[in-house]
């Protein structure tokens, strides 16, 4: 089990990691998954879900709607959080580029074992779409395709299986998930429900991601400090969250 702070390293308006400099953050987090492992007998391993690239509501200079975050921000981070017993999971916002773009720009820390993926639809426009007008998706080949390359990155540098998340809230974000390729092996496969809102709609939304997903997938959790009511406490998210999420976020 996974326990993590989402956000991006310069600002807290997306979520907890910013809130503090990355060496807090690790002290944070790792304080939050010894409050989870004293509720399971499940070993859990704090981690960062840091934000790569972040959706733009400007097209900026090469039009795509997505800021690339300079490695030399995010590296620091990512060293840190494996200094402190953390893993890292990189998040992508796309805009109007493809996941495949945008990973292969930061190919340098997924050649580190403790560094995995994270794709978020969501954030994934068409040609002339924009953000927050409506909520993106994305077409199940695009997926594979990235989970493939992910997979010979795996290979080549002999590292262990990585973690490779899908965001979804809703089903028309993955278009085709039921072909989603998870016969590799290189992989670990997991589909995070991060729906905010009230607690018996997230519970309903939670139910209807899980419909039709492969057994070989894992479950992913967010809690939402400003826009869940309420927000669940740790004990409460282990005693209501059914089945037990292997992923729970905090943004």
């Amino acid at each position: 089990m996974m326990v993590a702070l989402y956000g991006h390293p310069e600002t807290a308006a997306l979520g907890m990691l910013g809130e503090q400099p990355a060496k807090a953050a690790v002290a944070r987090v790792t304080k939050l998954a010894k409050e989870y492992a004293a509720l399971t007998t499940t070993r859990v391993v704090p981690a960062f879900e840091l934000i790569a690239t972040v959706a733009s509501a400007s097209a900026g200079s090469d039009n795509d709607y997505s800021r690339e975050t300079a490695m030399d921000i995010l590296e620091p981070w990512v060293d840190e959080a494996i200094a402190g017993g953390c893993y890292v999971v990189l998040d992508l916002q796309p805009g109007r580029t493809d996941f495949l773009t945008q990973a292969r720009r930061y190919e340098k820390l997924f050649r580190k074992p403790q560094v995995g993926i994270a794709l978020d639809p969501e954030w994934r426009l068409g040609p002339k779409e924009k953000h927050l007008v409506q909520i993106g998706h994305v077409a199940i080949d695009e997926v594979n395709e990235v989970a493939q390359w992910l997979a010979g990155v795996v290979r080549e540098y002999d590292l262990p299986p990585k973690v490779f998340t899908l965001h979804q809230f809703q089903l028309q974000m993955i278009r085709g998930r039921e072909r989603l390729r998870t016969d590799l092996d290189e992989l670990q496969f997991m589909v995070h429900v991060d729906g905010s809102g009230g607690q018996g709609a997230k519970r309903a939304t939670w139910g209807v991601m899980r419909e039709g997903l492969p057994k070989e997938v894992f479950l992913g959790w967010k809690n939402f400090k400003d826009e869940d009511f309420p927000m669940l406490t740790v004990a409460q998210t282990m005693a209501q969250v059914k089945p037990t999420p292997n992923f729970v976020s905090y943004q």
